[in-house]
C-alpha cells in the first residue's frame, strides 16, 4: 500500500498562525523532511511533536529524492516543511513532488502560510492579478529580467535578501522609472513587521541609507 507526500506549510513568523491540521500532520507522519533540522526543532518542540527529521534542502535534495519516494512507495506518510512559509516557494519541495507525480504517488498540499500573499494584500497596491518573481537573478539574465518585469502590467512581487535591498531597489527604480509605485514588506507577521509604500525612487534613498533586517519582500505596481 502507497504512502504520501504531504507538504505542510510552517508559520512565516509567528506561531500562532500554525494550523491544527499541519500539527495533526506532523505528528501522524512517519518522517519529517526539514529544511534545517535546527529551525524546525524549534517548531516541533513548542507543538510538543517527537517525529524523526531528516535533513531535505537544496544541496542534497538531487540524491535523496529517489530514496524517500521509494519510502513513499512503500508505505511512510512523509511530511515535508521549510525553515518558514510553504515549501515549494523559493524553497525545496518542487524536485519530490515531481518525482512523487511521475510514479503516481499521492501529493497533498496543505493551505497555510506564505510571506508574499499578505505582503502584497497588505501593500495597497493591486493584488487581483499579480505575477510572482520570488529572488530574482544574482547576475547572469539579472538586467534582461529586470526589463521585462518593468514592462509587466501586473503587480510584481519579488523576494530579496535585506543584505541586499538597496542594491535591488536601485535597479529596479533604474528599470521601472523612480516614480512606479512599490512597497518594501519586511518581517511579515513577525512583531517588527513593517510595510512602507512609497515611489522606487523614495525607498531605494531611504534604504541607501537606513539598513534594513529580516526577511523582505518587494511589491511593485504593474506598468
Amino acid at each position: 500500500m502507497s504512502g504520501r507526500l504531504v507538504i505542510v506549510p510552517t508559520p512565516v513568523g509567528n506561531l500562532e498562525d500554525m494550523t491544527m491540521r499541519a500539527v495533526r500532520v506532523l505528528r501522524e507522519a512517519d518522517l519529517i523532511l526539514a529544511e534545517d533540522t535546527r529551525t524546525t526543532s524549534v517548531l516541533l518542540r513548542h507543538f510538543d511533536i517527537h517525529t524523526p527529521m531528516l535533513s531535505h534542502h537544496k544541496y542534497n535534495e538531487h540524491t535523496t529524492v529517489g530514496p524517500l519516494a521509494q519510502r513513499i512507495e512503500a508505505g511512510e506518510t512523509i511530511a515535508l516543511v521549510s525553515d518558514a512559509g510553504t515549501p515549494g516557494i523559493s524553497d525545496p519541495g518542487f524536485m519530490l513532488s515531481r518525482e512523487c507525480r511521475r510514479l503516481g504517488l499521492p501529493v497533498e498540499c496543505l493551505p497555510g502560510a506564505t510571506a508574499f500573499v499578505p505582503a502584497l494584500v497588505a501593500s495597497g497596491l493591486p493584488c487581483d492579478r499579480f505575477v510572482f518573481e520570488g529572488f530574482l537573478p544574482l547576475k547572469k539574465g539579472r538586467a534582461t529580467r529586470l526589463a521585462e518585469l518593468a514592462q509587466e502590467p501586473r503587480t510584481v512581487v519579488i523576494y530579496e535578501s535585506p543584505l541586499r535591498l538597496a542594491r535591488t531597489l536601485r535597479q529596479l527604480a533604474e528599470a521601472f522609472g523612480t516614480e512606479r509605485p512599490a512597497a518594501v514588506c519586511r518581517e511579515i507577521s513577525k512583531v517588527h513587521e513593517t510595510i512602507m509604500r512609497e515611489t522606487l525612487g523614495d525607498l531605494a534613498a531611504h534604504f541607501e541609507l537606513n539598513q534594513a533586517r529580516g526577511e523582505i519582500v518587494i511589491v511593485i505596481g504593474g506598468r
